[in-house]
């Protein structure tokens, strides 16, 4: 699918139909599409989605997963050019939007199109932060974001170098997993005391360090990253202890930004993210943002499932119904380079709550529940993850846990069997 394969026709730009544009074709704006042409909206707006990628919509979570090899580039994607077409969708990709004007009702591509809007949704997601350390230009280093960073890291797989991740959250783990799983020597380096400090507590997280180890991941925790050397290209990562760590790629796994440089452009309200409210509007009513790209009451969110219930909700919103999005229960559940990994709410605990522990070492299964008062309010599960859903359920609903409190650590079929 390219630029030139949809061209907006006559009908999809017809006075009878509101022109609903939507910014960034990932998996967020993906999920509004897929809703919204599955309702009566087809009726009511002629869509267009523009992704400044050359590839239609894909899960990018599951890039790591094509890179250990474990999936395809193929088997990743969500929506082929005939999708698109069967929904009576104008999908433009390879040609992102480089400007928004409000009174005229436009948005301008990079490549000088125009397109006339009546109502716009911003999606376009966050960008990969990268360090500003000596030798962050050199070549050899990069990101892992999206399908080109995937490009230029299966590239070097092939080289059979050592390489260094910078970065212990999900998304470094995955890319030092995926690279050692191709049989590259890899470093793992982390600022923090342990891995995954924002969704796992220090026991979990030793048990996903010790996970890594034993697939031949090498982890430096509480190492500071202060330069690349090399001279035209990455020769290895020196630490802030002078150790020098060789290397022939770096990749840095530090964390994203939301993209808000074009509402921001567009005069809308921005804070870490693109302001919006209760029912996904920004401060201009007619444009909406959801996703990774939108700060709703102070929060941004970097997990697919807080952006697939924006999605839903602003579905439901532009075909009439009454929606609104009151925040995401924070929950992380995958696999860490194969161990299932499953956290969600106030999992640390503070003065006041109770902590649940249980863990059988032999098979490597660790559990640990938060509760105040008679509610669950966190969770973290290493190892085997079957009741986790059943858990967040509990703490997004606030139920009372009183009459199965000291089963729970057991789990669901234990607590319906008591």
């Amino acid at each position: 699918m390219n630029a030139a394969l949809a061209p907006l026709s006559g009908s999809l730009a017809g006075a009878s139909r509101e022109r609903l544009l939507v910014v960034g074709n990932g998996m967020a704006a993906h999920r509004l599409l897929d809703r919204l042409t599955g309702s009566d909206a087809a009726a009511r707006f002629a869509i267009t989605v523009v992704g400044a990628e050359p590839v239609a919509a894909y899960n990018r979570v599951l890039l790591s997963a094509v890179l250990a090899g474990e999936t395809t580039r193929a088997a990743i994607g969500f929506g082929s050019e005939a999708w698109y077409a069967a929904r009576g969708i104008t999908a433009l990709v390879g040609d992102g939007v480089a400007a928004i004007d409000r009174t005229a009702r436009t948005a301008t591509l990079a490549s000088g199109r125009v397109l006339g809007w009546d109502r716009l949704v911003l999606a376009t997601g966050s960008r990969a932060i990268r360090l500003p350390m000596p030798g962050a230009d050199l070549a050899g280093v990069v990101t892992f974001r999206d399908l080109a960073d995937l490009d230029a890291i299966e590239a070097f797989a092939a080289t059979g170098r050592p390489a260094v991740v910078i970065g212990g959250g999900l998304l470094g783990i995955e890319a030092a997993f995926g690279l050692a799983a191709k049989g590259i020597a890899v470093t793992l380096v982390h600022l923090m005391d342990r891995l995954m400090e924002r969704q796992l507590d220090p026991r979990g997280a030793a048990l996903v360090a010790r996970a890594l180890t034993r697939l031949d991941v090498r982890v430096e925790l509480g190492a500071t990253s202060q330069a690349i050397e090399g001279d035209t290209r990455v020769q290895g990562l020196r630490l802030g202890d002078g150790r020098v760590l060789p290397a022939g790629l770096v990749v840095m796994a530090v964390g994203v930004r939301p993209e808000t440089a074009l509402a921001a452009e567009a005069g809308l309200a921005v804070g870490r993210g693109i302001a919006i409210d209760d029912g996904l509007r920004t401060s201009d009513d007619r444009i909406f943002a959801i996703g990774e790209c939108a700060e709703h009451r102070a929060q941004t969110y970097g997990l697919v499932a807080p952006a697939y219930d924006m999605a839903e909700t602003l579905a439901a919103t532009l075909i009439g119904r009454n929606a609104t999005f009151e925040g995401a229960v924070l929950a992380t559940n995958l696999k860490v380079s194969g161990l299932p990994v499953f956290s969600a709410g106030d999992f640390q605990g503070v003065a006041g709550t109770e902590t649940i522990v249980f863990e059988d070492r032999p098979l490597g299964h660790y559990r640990k529940l938060v509760v105040a008062g008679d509610r669950l309010v966190g969770v973290v599960m290493v190892g085997e993850t079957t009741d986790g859903p059943w858990y967040l359920d509990l703490i997004r609903d606030g139920a009372s846990i009183a009459a199965i409190r000291r089963d729970l650590v057991c789990g669901r079929p234990f607590c319906e069997a008591a």
